[in-house]
This record gives structure tokens, sequence and C-alpha cells, in this order.
């Protein structure tokens, strides 16, 4: 795979410090370009930036829930007149919890990391969107996003979400281009992280996500995607079969989709 197309540009990665986020970031310190890595963790995301082992590497962590956060963070680099070529949205929570006995405030919490907190990020940097220049944003949905499954509603909403919303906003924008880049299960830890019905975190690697694609596959698959210009990225391996199925068979689909582990 050739990098070379990043050598030089400035590249926003969110969700940074773990999973894709950080395999992304490992990739593209191959180049000459500058990375921006966001992540909650501050020890984690020291680490990556440490694993990248280069001077263009700039760190900043806080929730990407957080507005006032992003606030914070919009000022920092427009103080410093930092303008970005890509954008890789990829900061998420998932959830682990049925549906009717799932706090409302956790439908809202994942809400707010996985959909509109890169809406408010994009939001805050429209001066940069309406100067022409060209800029390429990648966003980290699911599989998920393309059906409901069971014990991820507010996850799938989300998901769900992000593809009206970029879809809508590459339209308008002929200098906008989106990439989505959709994985199944992949190796990562967003189940521990997952949020469970009353909020507190589901702590536990599921069998299905521990046997899941190489993260660094993954990453490598995404980031070809990028590089082709493709608008959507499938990316796993049997688990996608569901997509077809939903799309070509929906009474298997759904038959399956009570059948098959959420976990």
């Amino acid at each position: 795979m050739n990098l070379r197309l990043f050598d030089n540009k400035n590249i926003l990665i969110t969700g940074a410090s773990s999973g894709i986020g950080e395999a992304l970031a490992l990739l593209l310190a191959k180049t000459s370009a500058q990375l921006f890595l966001t992540g909650r963790n501050k020890e984690r995301l020291s680490a990556v930036g440490e694993k990248c082992n280069q001077n263009a590497v700039h760190l900043y962590d806080f929730d990407f829930s957080d507005m006032n956060a992003i606030d914070d963070f919009v000022a920092t680099i427009t103080a410093e007149k930092i303008t970005f070529d890509y954008f890789i949205l990829n900061a998420g929570v998932s959830q682990r919890s049925l549906t009717l006995e799932t706090d409302f405030a956790v439908d809202r919490a994942i809400m707010e990391t996985n959909f509109f907190g890169p809406v408010y990020l994009i939001k805050k940097l429209t001066a940069l969107f309406l100067s022409g220049r060209p800029v390429h944003i990648a966003i980290t949905s699911s599989i998920s996003g393309l059906f409901g499954f069971p014990l991820r509603s507010a996850y799938c909403a989300s998901k769900h979400a992000l593809f009206g919303f970029f879809e809508a906003l590459e339209l308008e924008n002929r200098h906008i281009k989106v990439t989505f880049i959709i994985p199944g299960r992949i190796n990562t830890p967003i189940s521990k992280n997952a949020m469970i019905g009353d909020g507190t975190t589901h702590s536990k690697m599921d069998s299905g996500q521990a046997n899941g694609m190489d993260v660094n596959k993954c990453a490598r698959i995404a980031l070809r995607a990028i590089i082709k210009g493709k608008h959507r990225q499938l990316i796993g391996g049997k688990d996608l079969l569901m997509v077809y199925l939903k799309k070509f068979a929906p009474p298997l689909f759904y038959y399956l989709a009570r059948k098959v582990s959420a976990t």
C-alpha cells in the first residue's frame, strides 16, 4: 500500500488511544504527515504517541462527548492556525444492553459521543469547510449502522445517523470527500468499554470481538479505501454476511439476527 498520498498532510484522528484509531495512527506515522491525535485516556494516548516515534505527533486528551472540550480543542488549533487535510472521525462507544432495560441517559451519552461529537466538531470548523479547500473526511461507522441488532439500540441509532449527516454534507459541498469505514467484528477493546443499561461499562471482551479481524488488517483496508476515495468500505469476515442478507433476503436476516449471539 502506497501511503505517499498522506505525506506532508495534516491528519486528525479522534479516538486514537486504542483500537482502530491507534492502528491507523501507527500506520500513518510511517509517512511525513502531521498527526493530531485525540483520545479520552491520557496515558494510553501518550503511549500511542510514543509508539508513533516521530516529532510530527500532537496529542489532545479529552472526551469527545464533552462539547466544551471540543470548544477548547478548536480554540487551540485555530489560534495555532492549523488546518486539516484529512479527518478520521473514529471516537465511539458501544453498548451491551436491551433497549427497554437501558436508561435514557445511556442512550443520550452514546449519541453524544458517536454522533453529536463529530457533528459539533464539523460545525465548529465551518470556516475551514467554507474556504473551498479540498478536505477528506473518513467516518468510522459500523455494520450495526446498516441494520438494527440486539443489545445495540442506541449504538445502531448513532451509527445510522452518521450516514445521513455526512452524506448530506458531501452532497452539498463538492470539495468535501467522505469515506464511510464500516467494520464488523474487529479485535479491539470496544466491547470492554461498551456501556450497559445503568451506564457502567461492560468490562468484558466478547468472544465475537476476540475472534474478530486483526485490527491492523482492518486499518490497512480502511486506509486503502481512503486512498482510493471510496464512498463506503465494509471491513470484516463472515459477519458481513448479515449486511447482504438484510439487503437481499430480509426474512432470513431477521430470523438469524434473533439467533446470532450479540456478544
